[in-house]
């Protein structure tokens, strides 16, 4: 969340900038609710002077003191209790309305309302594919090899759940080990996740953990949700800490389910993997110093495209435009590779660099090697490296021939034991 203080003091800049963002956060009623909340705190600390006062006064009394004076007492104990009550209910509303609003923007994001404004940044150094045949998509091409069950995990977990079966098996472990190779070697410490996480420390990455909008499956009865990414698990666990700043950056890799409610969606767009409820995924994570934040989001994306090239997947990376961005983020690039069965790009991965936003929330900071005292928070950034489900369908997409085979990249062969699936 954005510092206090810098939200009271600067609020035509966060007003344009929720306006930016075209989210609706109602500023008016968060700035009413703060000043509601200090003047009852006044009225609580007056309420306390004027108990200690006359508490004092009962001590200097000889004998027993009067009804009036008792009375006087359990009324003031009354109305600062009922202040206190009322104070911590606008507490509560203040605090949820804080984290709504969203972090800043960096000056070079271009303005637009949706993912159809972001700015196409650069192109892959994998060529486009062409075929001379007509393209299967990746659902068809699952039913060729039977990769894929889509009715029955539908019948059993609902719409947007699936069963991979064979050798989809393999090209997910295939996928996911890759990344993490790739991972270890620039540096990362691989983590396996729990797929749950406190409702608190959810709301604490920037994911809204209830309510209709909420794209996150919360447990009934628990304080638990299910994570939408690891980002949220690996961030948590540095949850109120101070980190030396000659620890920094630390970089994590996290390997979990994901689990998002958002809607499965119709047509050939968004059938098949491209859009569903549960995947697995490989994330990268960091907690950086504020000096180091910008060469590390470039190095994330980095990695993002070492990943892809080596798979041979034609891609694109855009620049994110300010309605596109998501709370948190200050910036953000995606990557979309070339889905030949969708005839159009898809979203692969994303970066984002979301300096103090969610170290605040957190209470992550970090400590001065020279003074042992606190230097202020950490920066936190997070990028996809590999979702299989949709690396997957980009796989297959790509590598398919004309009689329905399909080539398998190099860097996968090992962990799938063969370098084509054959009809």
């Amino acid at each position: 969340m954005l510092n206090l203080r810098y939200i009271i003091d600067n609020q035509d800049e966060i007003r344009l900038n929720i306006s930016r963002r075209k989210m609706n956060v109602d500023l008016d009623k968060f700035l009413e609710l703060y000043q509601q909340a200090h003047a009852i705190d006044r009225d609580i600390q007056e309420t306390n002077r004027r108990a200690n006062e006359h508490a004092a006064s009962l001590k200097a009394i000889k004998g027993r003191p009067s009804a009036e004076e008792l009375q006087t007492g359990r009324d003031l104990k009354e109305l600062r209790d009922n202040l206190r009550g009322k104070l911590c209910g606008i507490e509560t509303e203040l605090s949820d309305l804080h984290g709504a609003i969203p972090n800043l923007i960096d000056p070079r994001v271009p303005d637009g309302a949706t993912d159809e404004e972001n700015v196409v940044r650069e192109y892959g150094i994998t060529a486009r594919p062409e075929f001379d045949f007509e393209v299967r998509d990746h659902v068809q091409l699952g039913e060729l090899h039977d990769l894929f069950d889509f009715a029955s995990g539908s019948r059993v977990a609902g719409q947007g759940f699936y069963y991979l079966k064979g050798d989809a098996v393999r090209l997910d472990l295939a996928l996911q080990l890759y990344a993490i190779d790739i991972l270890e070697l620039h540096g990362f410490t691989v983590h396996t996740t729990p797929d749950m996480a406190r409702l608190e420390v959810i709301a604490s990455t920037g994911y809204n953990p209830r309510g209709e909008e909420s794209q996150i499956y919360s447990i009934d009865g628990t304080d638990l949700g299910l994570i939408a990414t690891s980002e949220i698990t690996l961030a948590g666990i540095h949850a109120d800490t101070l980190i030396d700043e000659r620890e920094l950056p630390i970089l994590m890799g996290g390997l979990s389910h994901c689990f998002r409610k958002e809607a499965g969606g119709s047509g050939r767009g968004t059938r098949g993997l491209y859009r569903v409820h549960q995947f697995s995924k490989v994330e990268m994570f960091a907690f950086s110093h504020p000096d180091q934040a910008e060469d590390l989001h470039e190095k994330i994306l980095d990695i993002e495209k070492e990943i892809f090239d080596g798979l041979g997947i034609h891609y694109r990376v855009v620049e994110n435009a300010t309605g596109d961005l998501g709370a948190s983020a200050y910036r953000k690039f995606d990557m979309e590779a070339w889905m030949p069965g969708r005839d159009s790009y898809g979203e692969v991965t994303s970066v984002s660099n979301c300096t103090d936003y969610q170290a605040r929330r957190m209470k992550v900071r970090m400590r001065s090697s020279s003074t042992g005292k606190s230097a202020g928070l950490v920066h936190t950034l997070n990028g996809t490296a590999i979702a299989t489900g949709r690396a997957m369908l980009s796989v297959l997409e790509t590598y398919q021939e004309g009689d329905g085979s399909i080539r398998i990249p190099e860097p996968l062969q090992a962990v799938m034991g063969k370098d084509k699936l054959s009809v």
